[in-house]
């Protein structure tokens, strides 16, 4: 376990306050909670860039990275759900999405990074929890509820664009048998 490892291990610590301060209606645990959430959303960055910095890329930092990540953006979208803030059906495409790059890795021979659109969906996914979880007022509401579509459907694209190219490479090697 390296450096980055233990940094991508550390962000599941902030979850079960994130979660524990969503239950609490105050602007005050909404605040506290978007800064752990932002803090862990960090760390994301963080443990990548030194990953690639002290050449510490590992298959275990490669598979761990992302399910946290999941973990980190499924858990307060779950609580908004309860909260009433956001349709269960969104989630569940997001959700939907991620069990099926994360099947579909478990039996690549090698586990790839995550590509541009990967990259633009978390970042997505980042701002629309955080306008979500940000106490805001009335009149943030509709372009909190924007951004949560905008990163539904970036979740959907990147979805397909991860899998294209592999089932076009799959379809290769199969002709060629």
């Amino acid at each position: 376990m390296n450096i980055p490892n233990l940094i991508t291990f550390s962000r599941l610590l902030g979850i079960p306050f994130l979660l524990y301060g969503l239950l609490n209606p105050t602007p005050q645990a909404r605040w506290i909670c978007l800064v752990i959430f932002l803090v862990c959303a960090l760390t994301d960055w963080l443990d990548g860039y030194l990953a690639r910095k002290l050449n510490q890329i590992t298959d275990l930092g490669k598979f761990l990275d992302p399910l946290v990540d999941k973990l980190l953006v499924l858990a307060p979208l779950l609580s908004l759900i309860e909260l009433g803030q956001i349709p269960a059906w969104g989630v569940f495409v997001i959700l939907g999405r991620e069990l099926a790059i994360a099947g579909w890795r478990v039996n690549q021979a090698t586990i790839s990074g995550a590509n541009i659109w990967g990259k633009l969906k978390t970042v997505s996914q980042i701002i629309a929890i955080a306008f979500l979880i940000a106490p805001l007022g009335e009149s943030w509401k509709v372009p909190a509820l924007a951004a949560f579509w905008v990163c539904v459907a970036l979740t959907v694209i990147s979805g397909v664009i991860y899998l294209l190219p592999a089932k076009s490479s799959n379809e290769v090697q199969k002709s060629k048998l």
